[in-house]
Parts: structure tokens; sequence; C-alpha cells
């Protein structure tokens, strides 16, 4: 829903089309093999083609001495690598994980950026089917490793946090363990994301909108202090969006390290 597409100002007799839920449904562009594609089902194909694209190109000829779209391409997979695996796995053991968290953290963050994009204007992610996708690979990488690395009885221990030492609170802890680490984990690091996208689209479209229905009579001064709230949100959205792509795949990398950890 942008503002352009209502002719409704204030003083014409008409309310305020607030945005609201029916902004972020979708009718099908166009079907392929019966698979209905929607605006934000697009968004995430071409941002998969994106992020696939510039890395082959960064790095399908690599340099010695490297160009400049080397350079961005090593910039941003040296920020991960270092900036969070290496800082929760340690080079040795992180190494491995590095090409699948990189591909994680793009792919997220162009998924938000969709966001402030012209034409675009929608961030994937604010559709919490994208984020519980994600977040279920991870959960399915992290059982993995749980379970191949502590076999069953250990990777059960590892999940409930299993402590003899802690008595009679012991079945307590080991419910309340069990429970947070195989439900609430996984859905809160879904949600954490797709909130945050969703809010901050909300935000940008109630100012965008209030912003042309008060362009209208005495209403265009406050029309005025509406769009500068407009770039404000959009400047601010612009940090969050790279802010979630970080704490989503730091999360997912904390998940991984939880699960090779050793028990005690």
């Amino acid at each position: 829903m942008l503002a352009f597409e209502t002719d409704c100002h204030i003083f014409d007799g008409c309310g305020f089309p607030a945005p609201g839920l029916h902004s972020f449904l979708f009718e099908p562009l166009f079907s392929i093999g019966g698979v209905d594609f929607n605006k934000p089902m697009l968004l995430a194909v071409l941002t998969s083609a994106i992020v696939i694209g510039f890395f082959w190109v960064a790095f399908g000829k690599a340099k010695v001495v490297p160009g400049k779209l080397q350079m961005v391409g090593e910039a941003g997979y040296d920020f991960v690598r270092r900036g969070i695996v290496y800082e929760a796995l340690g080079k040795k053991e992180g190494e491995k994980y590095v090409p699948f968290m990189v591909s994680l953290f793009f792919f997220v963050w162009i998924m938000n950026l969709w966001s402030i994009i012209p034409v675009a204007q929608f961030p994937v992610t604010s559709i919490i089917a994208f984020p519980a996708a994600l977040a279920l690979i991870v959960y399915v990488l992290w059982m993995f490793l749980t379970f191949k690395k502590h076999g069953f009885v250990g990777a059960l221990k590892n999940i409930t946090g299993y402590d003899k030492s802690l008595g009679g609170v012991l079945p307590l802890a080991v419910t309340l363990e069990f429970f947070s680490n195989v439900l609430v984990r996984p859905f809160t690091h879904a949600v954490r994301l797709f909130a945050n996208m969703f809010a901050g689209h909300l935000l940008i479209l109630m100012f965008t909108i209030a912003s042309w229905y008060l362009l209208n009579g005495i209403g265009i001064a406050y029309a005025g202090v509406s769009f500068v709230m407009t770039i404000v949100m959009t400047a601010f959205e612009l940090f969050i969006q790279a802010v979630q792509a970080y704490v989503f795949v730091l999360l997912a990398t904390n998940y991984v390290q939880g699960a090779l950890a050793e028990h005690h």
C-alpha cells in the first residue's frame, strides 16, 4: 500500500486510510507450473539471485590484487567470518560454517533492504513465513549437530541442561530447559526478525500515507512534518535492517556453538 494509491485528503470528508494487515497482502503477479508468485515471493527469488550473482562475480575470478567488487565482497565476507563466526566458534571450528552464515546474513539483509528500494518498497521478512523458514533451517542444523556430536543420550542432556547436582529441582529445570530450547528458541528466532521488520514497515507506511493525506489546505504544514518523519524513519529502518540480519546470524552461530559445546 502506497500513499499515492488513494485520492483521499484531509478536509475532503474521508477518513485517514490507515495501513494495517491488508498492507501485507498481495495478489498473485503470475503463475509458473501452477505456483502463484506474489510480490514478496518474487522479491525473495530476486534476493537469492542477487546474493548468488554478487559473490559469483566478486569471487569467480579472484585475484591476488582484488578489484573493487572483490574488495567489497571480501569485506562483507570477512565481517561475518571474523565479527560473528570466529567470535562464537573460534577459527578452527568455525571456518566450515562461514559460507552458510555469510549466505544467511546477506540473504536476510537484502530481504530487509527491499523496504526502502523504490518500486519494491516492501521488506520480505515482514511476512512470517520467510523468517520461519530460515529459522527452521537453523533449527534443523542445530539439532543435527547436537545429536551428531553427543549421541542420543548426550544430546538430550545437552538440550535439557541435565545436571544431577541440581538435586530436587532437576525435573523442573529439565522441563523448562527442554521447552525453552525445543519450542521457544526457534519461535523467538523467527519472530524477532519478523516483528521488527513488520513494525518498521508499518511505521514508514503510516508516515508516508499521512504526508499525502495531510496535503490539503492548512494540513500542508503538518504534511511537511510527516514527510520529515518519513525520512527519519527510513534512515532508522536502514540501520535496523542491518542490525536484524546481524542478530539473526549471531543467534544462529550461538546455537551451533551450543550444539558443539561439551556437556558438563
